[in-house]
């Protein structure tokens, strides 16, 4: 499971909230709560203008993840009118998808801080270029920063 700086976990692909896409019918935010968000992590110091707007929810029960050393941290995020500012935090990932490698970053609205759409502690929210063909209930490997997470059962 460790190899050097990564932690190596095999996960499946499940359904979110489709608030982060804005894919929901009940979505507050039609084009997603991530395509509002990117532009102040970008003002924050973390670029994600080349990754797809949503997030791929990665289960990777009955493990779970906890990120301990973020590589990034955004404190009193205010990116919407309609509720109270967040705290974000993000680790770089990589999502293997049709035999290859692809960057991208683990996505945390930290919960003490998140109104609503709280997920299971072995739900790991990836934001990563859009990956076609991925489908629910796809068996998924994925490498997480060994720095950044500690994983349990």
């Amino acid at each position: 499971m460790r190899s050097g700086e990564w932690l190596e976990l095999h996960g499946v692909v499940v359904e979110g909230y489709g608030v982060a896409s804005g894919t929901a019918a009940d979505s507050p935010y039609p084009r997603g709560s991530i395509e509002l968000q990117v532009p102040f992590f970008k003002d924050c110091g973390l670029d994600l203008t080349r990754f797809h707007r949503g997030t791929l929810n990665v289960s990777i029960a009955p493990l779970r993840a906890s990120m301990v050393n973020p590589r990034f941290t955004f404190r009193s995020i205010l990116w919407s009118p309609s509720h109270e500012p967040e705290d974000f935090s993000f680790a770089p990932c990589q999502i293997a998808h049709a035999e290859a490698w692809h960057a991208g970053f683990v996505y945390y609205p930290h919960p003490e801080t998140k109104p609503r759409h709280h997920h299971d502690p072995s739900i790991l929210e990836i934001i990563t270029t859009y990956l076609t063909g991925v489908a629910y209930g796809d068996a998924i490997d994925l490498l997480i920063g060994a720095r950044e997470f500690t994983v349990t059962r």
